[in-house]
């Protein structure tokens, strides 16, 4: 069955490969985006964009482009978002305001014309540190890592007694543990969409997504994913900068996984009401993944520059347990590692793009956010 589907920030990274996934599965699609500046650029231009989608200009903040966007719809998919853990945590009111009273606005005009579904996405970040094991293999949901006031103090969470905790997959059942304003915002808009859909009579659908990577993301963007800002500071001839250790774990899972899970999550029966994981399934090092993206770009000879401080609002370890998505979603990532990052790697060549990793880390140290 076709139906007439809201795209909300959907000219950005995400909504423009998942635009191209709906189309192919004979969809109409309308988008309605503002095109800021910071993700696609001084000319505010989405070229990825299908041009056989509907675009509307607009703001998700502003009830009367959101009612226009709204009108003869079926269902929506609520991408629209400021992203970035460090901007979040000084930009407070812009992330705010766009990320939640954002969504407000959309349920007011949806509280008037309801649709059958809206999915949102949601955040890994949600979860804080995400899931450990104590030595004795004991969980361990509510990890806190204390702040490191000397070189040889661990970068890792260590339990009561000073030993180290070990990562493993997070469930979507895990209590929340909010360390950023990002993450606050991500998991109100969740919440809000889990809350008023039913209310309405419509059903509502939560993706946690975690670290997305692929083609068209905004490499000028420097708290864009981190495999974007490496991609830049590469094609750029300059060292990838890594906070911490570059031990932390991370699972990066490709956007064109990401928008098949987004298809399928409007299209499931089960779905509805349900909370789930987006990731690749599989957990790598940030260090190992900003070699590999040098291997593939061939700049191998290009070291990153280990920061050894850590950022405000970063979480050391986080590793996505995809189950739950694969039993009632059918969700099943295809792309290769490898093959996703050879992807990047001829897109980036591609590509102009202005660094400004140092500008922002810059006003991260002017703000006491990195210690």
């Amino acid at each position: 069955m076709s139906d007439r589907i809201l795209i909300t920030g959907g000219a950005g990274f995400i909504g423009q490969h998942l635009t191209r996934a709906l189309l192919r599965r004979g969809h109409h699609v309308r988008v309605l985006d503002s095109l800021i500046e910071q993700v696609h650029g001084e000319n505010g231009t989405a070229p990825g964009l299908d041009p056989e989608a509907e675009f509307l200009l607009g703001d998700v903040r502003d009830p009367d482009a959101v009612r226009r966007a709204v009108a003869g719809t079926d269902v929506v998919v609520h991408l629209a978002a400021e992203v970035g853990v460090g901007q979040s945590m000084y930009a407070v009111d812009r992330y705010v305001d766009a990320n939640d009273r954002g969504t407000a606005v959309l349920f007011e005009a949806l509280i008037k014309h309801p649709v059958r579904r809206v999915v949102v996405a949601s955040s890994m970040s949600i979860y804080g540190e995400g899931r450990y094991l104590d030595p004795e293999g004991l969980v361990v949901d509510h990890a806190v890592r204390k702040p490191r006031t000397g070189p040889d103090m661990s970068w890792d969470p260590l339990d009561a007694k000073g030993r180290p905790l070990r990562p493993v997959p997070t469930p979507e059942d895990k209590r929340p543990a909010l360390a950023s304003v990002y993450a606050i915002t991500k998991y109100v808009q969740e919440r809000l969409t889990l809350t008023l859909a039913p209310a309405y009579g419509m059903e509502g659908v939560a993706l946690r997504l975690w670290n997305v990577y692929g083609p068209g993301q905004a490499l000028s963007n420097p708290y864009t994913g981190v495999l974007a800002i490496f991609a830049a500071r590469l094609h750029n001839r300059q060292p990838p900068m890594i906070f911490e250790d570059g031990l932390q774990r991370r699972d990066f899972v490709h956007v064109e996984d990401v928008a098949e899970a987004f298809a399928l999550a409007l299209e499931r029966p089960r779905a509805a009401g349900g909370v789930f994981n987006i990731g690749s399934g599989e957990d790598r090092t940030v260090r190992d993944v900003a070699a590999l993206l040098a291997a593939a770009m061939d700049c191998a000879d290009i070291r990153p520059e280990i920061t050894g401080r850590a950022r405000a609002g970063d979480i050391r370890h986080c590793i996505a347990d995809i189950s739950l998505a694969q039993q009632v979603l059918g969700y099943a990532p295809r792309r290769v590692f490898a093959e996703g990052l050879a992807e990047l790697a001829e897109w980036v060549r591609r590509q102009q793009a202005e660094d400004r990793v140092q500008q922002a880390r810059r006003e991260l140290e002017a703000r006491g956010l990195v210690a």
